[in-house]
């Protein structure tokens, strides 16, 4: 297997609730795939949402809701003002602020949201962790 991930797809309840989201934080919906589903470009990432029931009975999982999941993901920017930024538009857009903007304990900046389907997302900015002009990030050497 190459080092890579292709696709994150969350499971929403509301797939129209969760794109207008997504569209309202500035991402384009993918116009050719969207029936029942909606793809967003994402650098060198495609992130998709599904209706839940869907994606659990494709995996043939059970559907449950857990209180918490263990996943986060995250978006990294390039100044530590945009983590603010990018926080108070997730909550205009809908979403939720969980953890404004703050100086955390590895050095940079970071808060966390919401989305309208409870999926959490980090912002943070982190001096030690370069982003290219595609938006890719890297491990430092």
């Amino acid at each position: 297997m190459e080092p890579r991930i292709s696709v994150v797809t969350l499971g929403v309840d509301d797939l129209g609730r969760a794109v207008a989201f997504y569209e309202a934080m500035g991402l384009a919906r993918h116009k050719r795939f969207n029936e029942g589903v909606a793809f967003f470009q994402m650098g060198g990432l495609i992130l998709a949402l599904w209706p839940r029931g869907e994606l659990a009975r494709d995996a043939g999982k059970e559907d449950f809701r857990p209180g918490f999941s263990g996943v986060a993901l995250a978006y990294n920017t390039r100044a530590e003002d945009e983590v603010a930024q990018v926080l108070a538009m997730a909550g205009a857009a809908g979403g939720r602020v969980l953890k404004p903007a703050a100086r955390a304990f590895w050095g940079g900046m970071q808060g966390y949201f919401e989305d309208t389907e409870g999926n959490l997302w980090e912002v943070a900015h982190n001096p030690d962790f370069p982003i290219d002009a595609e938006g890719r990030i890297w491990l430092p050497e």
